[in-house]
């Protein structure tokens, strides 16, 4: 097993733990100063469209977005569970690597049902620092076409 595959999956672990089970605000910690954030469908994704449901150019505008979800955002109380699959590094050097992760993520609201919310895949660009993996690039693919007006944590 890589160094890459163990950095990352440790990563994904951090990552979805603080979507998850919180807290939030650690959720931006886990991509460089630097970083770009997209969710997108695969037909965008396959059409190389640009926009996305979500679209962050660094970790500050990350930090607003839970803020935002703290402070002014009014939605359905809920919880997501992320299901992961094993990570496929792709390209590996001393200091990065990229890799592609399906993802399957549950939605819990308030005493309600628990329900498939999205599955897809993570694309990846990630970065070593102090024996840690951080990301640089992480493009959310979703399967569907059909984003839910509930899109409210981040995938």
């Amino acid at each position: 097993m890589s160094d890459a595959f163990t950095l990352i999956t440790r990563a994904q672990g951090s990552y979805v733990r603080a979507i998850d089970d919180g807290p939030i605000e650690d959720w931006p910690e886990h991509f460089t100063d630097d970083a770009f954030y997209k969710v997108t469908t695969a037909d965008n994704h396959r059409r190389g469209l640009p926009a996305g449901a979500i679209w962050a150019n660094n970790r500050n505008m990350l930090k607003d977005r839970v803020s935002a979800l703290r402070e002014a955002n009014i939605y359905e109380p809920h919880v997501y569970r992320h299901l992961l699959g094993q990570p496929a590094v792709f390209e590996e050097c001393e200091n990065s690597a990229s890799s592609e992760t399906s993802f399957l993520v549950l939605r819990i609201t308030g005493d309600g049902p628990t329900d498939v919310f999205a599955s897809g895949r993570y694309l990846d660009e990630y970065v070593w620092a102090d024996g840690k993996a951080l990301l640089k690039k992480r493009i959310v693919v979703c399967d569907s076409n059909r984003t839910d007006t509930l899109l409210v944590l981040p995938l």
